[in-house]
């Protein structure tokens, strides 16, 4: 099972090494890892997503939370985010293909935002699932690179983490 873990830390250098040790001296396996600053220059937020079962992610909170610069963390279930990944990708057309892939990239609302002789680059911010559509959609015509940023991860409603 997959499970959002939001972390706020102090933003100070080595402090994503020591929670990226701690997940791999416990075995994990990091599936996707975001960090970026928060409103306060001196706070970052990560999110991570992890697998494993309940017992198991709480034991590496436990642990998380032992860290100094750990300011607060919460375990966001899934029904309880708003979540988003955001992904570029460049596509190979000719005069063809250049409208079907045009329409695609339409269709699922994402963005050109460049097109060459031969290449589209589609940009598009949305669900992990909904990425993984465009992205099975466009390989017919010939992926040339993907570049995907980790999930990032807000709870619904009026609850903040801070």
């Amino acid at each position: 099972m997959l499970h959002t873990i939001s972390i706020l830390v102090e933003n100070h250098a080595g402090t994503l090494s020591r929670i990226s040790g701690l997940f791999s001296r416990r075995g994990f396996n990091i599936e996707s890892l975001a960090v970026g600053i928060t409103d306060d220059p001196t706070i970052s937020r990560i999110t991570i997503i992890v697998e494993g079962d309940d017992y198991t992610v709480e034991q590496v909170e436990k642990q998380l939370n032992k860290l100094v610069d750990v300011i607060k963390l919460k375990r966001i279930r899934s029904e309880e985010n708003i979540s988003r990944e955001l992904m570029l990708v460049k596509v190979a057309y000719n005069a063809k293909t250049r409208g079907d892939v045009i329409d695609i990239a339409r269709v699922m609302q994402s963005k050109i935002c460049d097109i060459s002789p031969s290449t589209i680059t589609i940009e598009i911010s949305d669900t992990t699932e909904r990425l993984e559509i465009l992205q099975e959609l466009l390989k017919p015509y010939g992926i040339l690179e993907v570049i995907r940023t980790g999930t990032i991860a807000i709870q619904k409603g009026s609850e903040v983490i801070n």
